[in-house]
């Protein structure tokens, strides 16, 4: 009887497609996968945002920048990265909102994204169940997973992943979904077959830059934090600059717009399988915010990624857009 002689160092097999099953499973819409090389273009891209200051006060996005370049700075046997998007669009739209797209009423809207459940905490359990299984299938694999948590660039990832191309707005769009979908990835050391890379299908369409008021999208492919609602109004601890009134279009928490107007939304989102992503709060009254004390803002947005402003933030926001 002849047996199978296997080096101490062997891995059995993982295949891409046992763990797209898997993941699917999960509610994960697209999987792919990128080999865990260096991103050499897409650093030298940020080190040249940075030197423009356009991360405001994101000082965070300054650190780390060896690890962003490099995963193996991170796990030292990162041999692949799985790169997960999970689908968050519902068809609710803001009911303050006429054909034209312009608030009637002093109403605050909160960006698509936040209107359910905080989506790190339904993807942390779905990242740790799909880990999981695939230790069981292999022992010896090796993991880290990310949710725009650590020093990653987790959008350059889901494009080398295949998950999609880059577009203008700087928001990663699939073909088949169009951009509303979070983004997660998995360091591993397992080498697995790499995914191809989507083509950019932006062309000559410039729809997410014409209708950002307040001129955020700077270039193609580059946004300027400091004009961005979406960070005046969640990462901003500060004063929101007086030359931005009147141009946030009652943006309460967040802003939509570039992904509200972009053609392959229009056509081809579809809508999510998790129930947890549907509205709890999807616009909020200058009255109810004014009215929150710290006790009733934390149980109110307690798993809600609104907490992340915190009632000072929130409450400044309404100020600035009502007063």
């Amino acid at each position: 009887m002849m047996f199978a002689v296997f080096e101490k160092n062997y891995m059995p097999k993982l295949t891409n497609q046992i763990v797209i099953e898997k993941a699917k499973k999960l509610g994960f819409g697209l999987v792919g996968f990128a080999k865990a090389d260096s991103l050499e273009d897409e650093t030298e891209k940020l080190q040249q945002w940075l030197g423009k200051g356009y991360q405001a006060t994101m000082g965070y996005m300054e650190k780390n920048l060896y690890k962003r370049k490099d995963v193996k700075e991170i796990l030292p046997s990162a041999k692949s990265i799985i790169s997960l998007a999970l689908n968050y669009y519902t068809p609710e739209q803001h009911s303050n909102e006429n054909e034209k797209g312009k608030t009637c009423q002093p109403v605050g809207k909160v960006s698509r994204y936040a209107w359910g459940k905080d989506y790190h905490l339904i993807i942390w359990q779905k990242l740790e169940e799909l880990e999981t299984i695939l230790k069981k299938l292999e022992p010896e694999l090796q993991t880290l997973s990310y949710v725009d948590t650590g020093p990653i660039m987790d959008k350059a990832w889901a494009v080398r992943a295949g998950i999609g191309w880059m577009g203008k707005h700087t928001n990663v769009i699939n073909p088949n979904i169009g951009s509303w979908f979070f983004i997660a990835n998995i360091i591993t050391n397992y080498e697995f077959d790499c995914s191809e890379m989507i083509t950019d299908h932006c062309g000559t369409c410039t729809a997410c830059i014409d209708a950002c008021p307040t001129n955020a999208i700077v270039d193609e492919y580059v946004v300027d934090a400091n004009k961005c609602i979406s960070f005046q109004t969640i990462e901003n601890k500060n004063k929101i600059p007086n030359e931005l009134k009147g141009s946030f279009d009652n943006w309460i928490f967040g802003c939509d717009i570039c992904q509200d107007v972009c053609p392959w939304n229009q056509k081809f989102s579809i809508l999510t399988s998790i129930g947890e992503f549907y509205p709890q709060n999807k616009e909020l009254s200058y009255d109810e915010v004014l009215k929150l004390d710290n006790q009733t803002f934390k149980e109110r947005f307690a798993e809600s990624p609104i907490k992340r402003t915190k009632i000072k933030g929130l409450q400044r926001n309404v100020k600035f857009l009502f007063e």
